[in-house]
């Protein structure tokens, strides 16, 4: 690269698939862009027994010219065929050297990333299923292999990049090899704290649930051959009820405690007795069981939460934030000691961008609710109450605190340290895994194959040489 900000894009770009390439194989898996490179899919690259297919790099191209067209430089596929071609690399080093990937982080990594997809989804399953043509638990098995090879991947990169750290010299030296009118430019960005706060369910509203749920049971009981109708009748978990109930085969340490308890004590066909959850009341059937994994279906009776229980949430939240204004807490130790969204509270209340991952957002890229919370706060104060809804339609309350507010501004250090920090130090692990690949690169055998098309498409293809060297 000829100035430090292309080079800067191509990192973005490395950094974007690193990051994201298990999340895009999901997305691409059975949605037409993938579908339209299979039917003349080609293999472009071998890395000992690792294969590199075109779709791999049309699909990835693809998704990266949607979340970042303005990033994307000319080569960008050749540099997207590198990465492939260096992750196969580190792949058959790693195997080599006796790295795995446990069972359980494997399943973790998998389960969050179905849940990513089924929260935007709103939890219907059947959703799921017409976009996938697989349920959640077929998905788990199909991308199984691909998330293991990830995990080692990503174990290996950290053992190379371990020793990779910056100082603040160097993140002032990077910034001013970016020549003066290359500097990226940034909209006016905030960042976000905030509180929330669920409505309780009424004891009056949660027996009621209760004894709905008992009756549920007993016309199981009378005729079982009725599941999935009383499913689609009764279930509030509405995308397993378009499915008759089922939840299908689902691996051990997939379901909350309680289900998973007592589905695992049942016999082939058995219903369960009334279980409460988190969720509410279940009444479970188990269908199978093959080892560690269980094949269910139930129907799920969820307390209501009238008007009067959202209206004291609201009340409760609006005396915390009387608290803080009264200096008794600052707004971090209201987080710890009220908020009552455990992920949100590990991260100290910081707003993420879904978008970027990080807790910045360009006003533009705000909810509409929250845009006009913010937009006339100074730094340091904080919203009123307001109403939100999570994926799943659950109602709560929250309070935002305006945390930083940047103008439209070139890059400098002191509005974005941590945005160029981050860079430097990206460009430092790059850099250290260039010189593994360089140095392990005539370890394994490596076969590459662009047709003149692909070529074309490519433009400079100079970061592609060092693939065909011939090897000592």
């Amino acid at each position: 690269m000829n100035n430090v900000l292309n080079y800067t894009k191509l990192l973005k770009l490395s950094f974007f698939m690193f990051r994201n390439y298990l999340w895009i194989a999901f997305l691409t898996f059975c949605i037409p862009l993938k579908a339209q490179f299979l039917s003349a899919d080609q293999v472009i690259a071998t890395v000992g027994n690792e294969i590199i297919l075109l779709s791999d790099i049309e699909s990835q191209y693809m998704m990266m010219a949607e979340k970042m067209p303005s990033d994307m430089p000319p080569n960008a596929r050749a540099a997207i065929l590198d990465k492939l071609l260096s992750n196969a690399l580190i792949l058959a080093q790693a195997e080599r050297d006796s790295v795995i990937a446990s069972e359980d982080d494997v399943e973790q990594q998998l389960d969050s990333r179905i849940d990513e997809i089924l929260a935007y989804m709103g939890n219907n399953q059947e959703q799921f299923y017409n976009y996938y043509s697989m349920t959640p638990a077929d998905m788990k098995l199909k991308m199984y292999e691909d998330m293991r090879k990830q995990i080692i991947v990503q174990k290996m990169q950290g053992k190379i990049t371990e020793k990779a750290t910056i100082t603040p010299r160097e993140v002032s030296e990077f910034l001013a090899r970016i020549p003066k009118d290359s500097l990226p430019y940034f909209g006016s960005e905030v960042e976000l704290g905030e509180i929330i706060v669920k409505p309780k369910i009424s004891a009056a509203e949660d027996e009621k649930a209760r004894k709905t749920a008992e009756t549920v049971r007993t016309m199981l009981l009378e005729d079982t051959s009725r599941f999935a109708e009383i499913a689609y009748e009764y279930s509030n978990d509405r995308g397993s009820a378009e499915q008759g109930g089922m939840i299908g085969f689902t691996p051990r340490g997939n379901l909350v405690p309680e289900y998973e308890a007592t589905a695992y004590a049942l016999s082939k066909g058995e219903i369960s007795e009334v279980v409460k959850s988190e969720y509410g009341y279940h009444v479970i059937q188990l269908l199978a069981r093959l080892g560690n994994n269980i094949n269910t279906r139930h129907v799920l009776i969820r307390p209501l939460i009238n008007t009067e229980d959202e209206a004291l949430a609201a009340k409760y939240l609006d005396s915390i934030r009387n608290l803080i204004l009264r200096d008794t807490f600052t707004f971090d130790q209201a987080i710890q000691r009220f908020s009552e969204d455990k992920t949100s509270r590990t991260r100290n209340g910081d707003i993420i961008n879904p978008n970027t991952g990080q807790p910045f957002f360009e006003t533009g890229d705000l909810e509409p609710n929250v845009f006009f919370a913010i937009e006339k706060l100074k730094v340091g104060e904080m919203s009123q109450v307001l109403e939100a809804a999570s994926p799943t339609g659950e109602r709560y309350y929250r309070i935002i605190r305006l945390r930083n507010r940047t103008l439209p501004h070139v890059a400098n250090l002191r509005d974005d340290y941590y945005r160029i920090y981050s860079a430097a130090l990206e460009e430092k692990k790059n850099k250290a895994l260039d010189a593994w690949v360089n140095k392990y690169i005539s370890r394994h055998p490596v076969e590459l194959s662009l047709d003149p098309n692909l070529k074309a498409k490519m433009g400079d293809i100079s970061i592609l040489e060092r693939w065909n060297k011939p090897k000592p």
